[in-house]
């Protein structure tokens, strides 16, 4: 029986593309209180009496545009990193470490994953969390996630987390790899866009109380708050890949999608980015998203689709889209030797 194994997880995805799944998700995905971190009685009435009245119809829309054969396309990709991760760590004598994927919301659930990891009789699991940068909307609800599931159903297992790797050298290595053939291709632009935060999650991640929004230009200046800091290490991304890459000064720029109404998220948006970027010149633009690991309907729809759609109005005339490291070799490389480092010794914290 082995006793040690891999267990990669990442957010999910409705069951189906109807609004009755999508609504199930959204009330799952929204109701945690890492991601609407309201009291539990306004992000009840929140989401009963606004969300999930009026969004899973649009979003149930927009994931039929990108829905695949096989399934959504978070899930199907997750399957493929699983099944190609498990196959790069193989001995040279035949014997294969288990590699399980359990997703945050939906299935396959981490519940799932943690029992079959204790009915194999694993005890010492590899926690690889799908988030480049630490949120508590995302690294941390996960880690928060497993670690509950596992006190509930596998007491016995002992985990090594790994730690978000947004400027580790291997991970920039892998983003420049994928990344590459687009950038020779030739561009005017290149945007680089995140998933976006609340400003307020960014204050009450700093335990210090006292350098997020408080000091001058808070992300330039060092600190231990980045350490849970998601803009500083979204900024420690794109620093990192800009100088491996040899990105030309004034030839990229940061944004942050995906918001919610009725208070400050993190600024400038990409949506008022692309049209910005039209309007001043720029003809042939380039998209990557670096805090997603896997492409999904935040890079399928609104940035593929929708983004698209709202840079070529504003007067752009050439749109691509850097696919995520889904599934590349690169991505795998990466991924194995984290592990390999880890089955040597633990390399992230053990709890």
């Amino acid at each position: 029986m082995p006793e040690q194994a891999v267990l990669l997880v990442n957010l999910g995805s409705p069951a189906s593309t109807s609004v009755p799944d999508v609504r199930r998700y959204l009330r799952a995905f929204l109701g945690d209180e890492r991601v609407i971190d309201y009291p539990a009685w306004f992000r009840w009435l929140l989401l009963e009496g606004i969300i999930l009245r009026v969004r899973p119809k649009k979003s149930a829309h927009a994931y039929e545009k990108v829905w695949t054969p096989q399934g959504p396309p978070l899930l199907v990709t997750s399957e493929k990193v699983r099944a190609k991760l498990e196959a790069a760590l193989k001995s040279p004598d035949g014997r294969s470490l288990p590699v399980l994927a359990g997703m945050r919301y939906g299935e396959p659930s981490i519940t799932g994953a943690l029992e079959k990891l204790r009915d194999l009789g694993v005890r010492e699991v590899f926690l690889i969390p799908q988030y480049p940068h630490y949120a508590m909307s995302s690294w941390e609800t996960v880690v928060v996630k497993v670690y509950e599931e596992a006190r509930r159903v596998a007491p016995g297992l002992r985990f090594t987390t790994v730690q978000p790797f947004f400027a580790d050298a291997d991970y920039i290595d892998a983003l420049h790899t994928v990344s590459a053939p687009a950038l020779a291709g030739g561009y005017d632009h290149l945007l680089i866009s995140f998933h976006g935060v609340p400003v307020r999650h960014l204050r009450k991640a700093d335990s210090s109380r006292a350098h997020c929004q408080c000091v001058p230009d808070c992300c330039a200046v060092a600190s231990p708050a980045h350490a849970t800091c998601y803009r500083a290490q979204c900024l420690g991304t794109v620093r990192a890949f800009a100088a491996r890459a040899g990105l030309p000064a004034g030839k990229f720029s940061v944004s942050f999608q995906s918001r919610l109404p009725g208070e400050p998220w993190l600024e400038p948006f990409t949506d008022r980015e692309l049209v910005r970027l039209a309007q001043s010149g720029i003809r042939k633009l380039l998209v990557m998203t670096p805090a997603f690991t896997a492409d999904c309907l935040e890079t399928l729809e609104e940035i593929a689709v929708e983004g698209k759609q709202t840079f070529l109005d504003a007067g752009g005339t050439d749109f691509r889209q850097i696919a995520c490291l889904n599934d590349q070799p690169a991505f795998i490389d990466f991924l194995a030797g984290r592990t390999r480092a880890w089955l040597v010794g633990p390399v992230a914290s053990r709890t």
